[in-house]
C-alpha cells in the first residue's frame, strides 16, 4: 500500500458499505476479544507476579479502532467499531462485564483523535501507530484510576502505562496496519480507498 493521502472532500459522508464494514469489523473483533479475555484471565498468576506484563498484551483490544479507521476512513469509524466490539464481548460474557463499554469508548476516542489530527487525510503507518499510542495512553490512565488507584506506587504506574503504550504502538498500530495491508492484498477492500492504494502500489 502506498502511503496515504486521501481527499478530505466527502470524508464525513458515510456510505452504507462503510457502516456495514465498521459494524462487521466490530463484531469479528468482539469475538476475538472474548477469546482473548479467556486467555488473559488464565494468565492472572503471571500478572500477579509481574503486573505490568498484562499491559504489554493489551494492544489487542485497540485493534478494531485502528483497523476501522484505516479501512473506512470516516469520522467516527474507529469509535463505532470499538464500541460494537466491546458490546459483543460484553454480551458473550466478558470477565469485566459491561464496564468494557467504557474502555471501548476511550479506546475508540484515542484513535479518532489521532486521525483527526491529520484531518482524516493520512492513513499510513505513522497515523496507525499514533492511534494505538493515544488509545493506549488514555486507556492505561483510565485503568489505573478504575482498578489500581492506591494499589501501585507511581513508578509502577508509569511502567504499566508505558508498556501499554508500547503494545498500542506495536500490536494495534503496526499490527493493525499489517492486517489492513493483508486485507487489501486479498481484494477484500476493493470498495475502499485502502484497496485502491494497494492496487496503485
Amino acid at each position: 500500500m502506498s502511503t496515504t493521502l486521501t481527499r478530505s472532500r466527502g470524508a464525513a459522508r458515510w456510505r452504507t458499505v462503510d457502516l456495514l464494514t465498521a459494524a462487521v469489523l466490530g463484531v469479528a473483533f468482539g469475538v476475538v476479544f472474548w477469546g482473548w479475555g479467556v486467555v488473559y484471565t488464565a494468565l492472572t498468576p503471571v500478572f500477579a507476579a509481574v503486573p505490568f506484563v498484562q499491559s504489554l498484551l493489551s494492544g489487542v483490544w485497540l485493534l478494531p479502532a485502528v483497523v476501522a479507521a484505516l479501512v473506512v476512513r470516516r469520522p467516527g469509524a474507529a469509535l463505532l467499531a470499538e464500541m460494537v466490539a466491546a458490546s459483543v464481548e460484553a454480551l458473550l460474557g466478558s470477565h469485566w462485564g459491561f464496564s468494557v463499554l467504557i474502555s471501548g469508548a476511550i479506546q475508540g476516542f484515542g484513535v479518532e483523535l489521532a486521525v483527526a489530527l491529520f484531518a482524516w487525510r493520512r492513513f499510513g503507518p505513522p497515523v496507525a501507530v499514533l492511534g494505538g499510542v493515544l488509545a493506549a495512553l488514555l486507556e492505561g490512565v483510565y485503568e489505573l484510576h478504575a482498578y489500581y488507584a492506591g494499589v501501585w506506587t507511581l513508578p509502577f504506574q508509569v511502567v504499566y502505562v508505558a508498556c501499554f503504550v508500547v503494545s498500542g504502538a506495536v500490536v494495534a498500530g503496526l499490527g493493525g496496519w499489517a492486517l489492513v495491508r493483508g486485507l487489501a492484498r486479498s481484494g477484500a477492500l476493493g470498495a475502499f480507498a485502502a484497496g485502491r492504494d494497494h492496487r496503485r502500489g
